[in-house]
């Protein structure tokens, strides 16, 4: 069987997080990642160009963070041909409805771990709908202690249950600011374990689903579609 490939598809960086992206890239190849997805705010800087330095990726992204819905999409539509993976912050409940049915969006991400407004029946099947995924962003479970923790946690569990309902697309990620915020794969699916998320649960969200993502963003030369590919194509694919 091969060894999966892992992602974090929610890594910030200077100016908006504290280290460059230099300097994050060897601790996550050190990890065990095969890329990360830098998902700079879109007022922060212009987005990275994707690229693949020493067999690692770094995956052009932004977080759109709309002052309203009536907003998003003409954000979405602007970002959508310039970086690989396109992720909405999750505000108000009519916000996140429009993040998840705009299937030019890649993720959810932050839309409840310590909210009342997270996820709920209708942002699941339109999530599920439009294979938009969900972004279990573990910062808050790194970082937050007592009850607000436990109320993270708890936000999780109640989210989790409407993925598995749903057959919703979800990721995993450490939405890390810092060199001192990124979790090895592992950490990460001890830490989803705590809400409930089984470890084949947790290897799909780090594995399967942001590759998927990526093939849809940034297809490889063989790709058509997903379960199609060309063989010996000739040429096709994203430049690196």
């Amino acid at each position: 069987m091969a060894r999966p490939k892992f992602y974090d598809l929610n890594v910030h960086t200077a100016p908006e997080g504290k280290n460059t992206i230099e300097e994050m890239v060897p601790l996550a190849k050190r990890f065990g990642y095969a890329g990360v997805a830098v998902t700079d705010p879109s007022n922060s800087c212009k987005p990275l160009r994707s690229a693949v330095t020493d067999g690692f990726e770094i995956i052009s992204g932004v977080e759109l963070s709309p002052e309203n819905a009536s907003k998003l999409h003409g954000l979405v539509g602007k970002y959508r041909q310039m970086v690989d993976v396109v992720v909405v912050r999750g505000g108000s409940e009519s916000i996140n409805r429009a993040a998840v049915e705009n299937s030019n969006v890649d993720v959810l991400s932050n839309f409840g771990s310590m909210k009342e407004n997270g996820l709920n029946h209708v942002l699941a099947k339109s999530a599920s709908d439009n294979d938009v995924a969900i972004s279990f962003d573990l910062y808050d479970i790194i970082y937050l202690r007592g009850g607000r923790r436990v109320k993270a946690l708890s936000n999780f569990r109640k989210d989790l249950s409407l993925v598995r309902k749903y057959d919703v697309p979800f990721i995993l990620t450490s939405n890390a600011r810092s060199l001192y915020d990124l979790r090895a794969p592992r950490e990460l699916m001890a830490l989803a374990s705590l809400f409930g998320m089984t470890r084949e649960e947790a290897l799909h969200g780090l594995s399967v689903v942001p590759q998927r993502i990526l093939a849809r963003n940034c297809p490889p030369a063989n790709y058509v579609m997903d379960g199609v590919e060309i063989v010996d194509p000739s040429e096709g694919g994203c430049d690196q």
